[in-house]
């Protein structure tokens, strides 16, 4: 493995992102864990817009993300990347609270919700609709920062201020309610503990991803939050793209500009791309090494597909995954 490579085969190459700037390779692998903490609840409101809160599969939830867990890692053993025992542990803590949170909710939804469900007619209240609304403002959230910073103490004072207290399904009303303040408070006072520990153990995370790409064509455009950091001798550049949720964003627009990545954060091995797919579809020739599949609740009859896929080939993926009927979930950017 080449130091100028993190976890890249081929001691030959240089990168050319400063080395300040570079991640290790099993990043792309590690992220996933991470990640399906902001897929799960993205379904989870997806769901909740037009149905009870007991419709959601909670425990098959807590299966994909261990499943999916151990997945990642027999693949960061195999190809020898680093160990980052620090990221495992940080993974290990967020997957163990939040297969509490699971459990709790599904045991505590499929009985006193659910029952409240019936008596209130099997109809959406005022409150259902308020908590469906606040899990789409948090995954909106996420998408970009530390679920720890969201403000569930701004959700827990409008539900009491603004959604009114009498109305139709009465008891569904009122359980509602005791479930929503019971969530909001206690992720409210849990958020203030993770900010603080986190602030101590970690150092703010770069909310850039630097990356090589083959070339930049006359009358190219720059997507948004995308900078040339320089322009190298042989018509290569250094771009800055946007991290997290909005790197595949404007990896796609370079992409269709027939732009190519190839070396994202110091690393021109693999990266993980998810997708989704609907059942019966098969993936296009040579679209990546499959890693594995989860089913998907919803949208229903379709299925999460991880693969990874060579840096250098990445682009072409992005220019014509929609091309394929393909709709590309996230891609993992170390």
């Amino acid at each position: 493995m080449s130091p100028s490579t993190p976890g890249a085969p081929g001691a030959s190459y240089q990168s050319p992102v400063p080395a300040a700037d570079r991640r290790g390779a099993e990043q792309t692998l590690l992220t996933f864990p991470e990640w399906y903490l902001v897929h799960s609840p993205a379904e989870y409101a997806r769901m909740v817009q037009t149905g009870p809160s007991h419709d959601f599969p909670f425990l098959d939830q807590i299966a994909q993300l261990w499943s999916s867990y151990a997945a990642v890692t027999r693949e960061q053993m195999r190809d020898r990347y680093p160990l980052n025992p620090g990221y495992h542990v940080m993974i290990w803590v967020i997957a163990s609270s939040t297969t509490v949170e699971y459990a709790l909710r599904s045991i505590y939804e499929n009985t006193v919700g659910r029952a409240s469900w019936l008596l209130g007619g099997k109809k959406l209240t005022d409150e259902d609709r308020y908590g469906a609304q606040a899990a789409q403002e948090y995954v909106d959230f996420i998408r970009q920062e530390p679920w720890y910073l969201f403000d569930f103490s701004a959700r827990l004072r409008h539900l009491w201020s603004d959604v009114p207290m009498w109305g139709p399904g009465l008891v569904r009303k009122w359980e509602r309610r005791y479930a929503l303040t019971t969530e909001y408070a206690i992720k409210a006072v849990y958020g203030k503990l993770i900010e603080k520990a986190t602030r101590a153990a970690y150092t703010p995370a770069l909310m850039t991803t630097d990356v090589v790409v083959d070339h930049l064509p006359d009358g190219w455009s720059a997507p948004a939050h995308v900078s040339v950091l320089a322009r190298l001798p042989d018509g290569r550049a250094l771009l800055a793209l946007p991290r997290y949720f909005d790197f595949r964003l404007a990896a796609t627009s370079l992409a269709q500009q027939g732009i190519h990545l190839t070396d994202i954060a110091g690393n021109t091995s693999e990266i993980l791309v998810t997708l989704w797919v609907k059942d019966g579809t098969a993936l296009p020739a040579g679209s990546g090494r499959l890693l594995f599949e989860q089913p998907l609740t919803m949208p229903a009859h379709t299925r999460r597909v991880a693969l990874l896929i060579p840096v250098r080939r990445l682009s072409d993926f992005l220019a014509v995954a929609g091309k394929d009927g393909l709709v590309t979930e996230h891609v993992y950017d170390y």
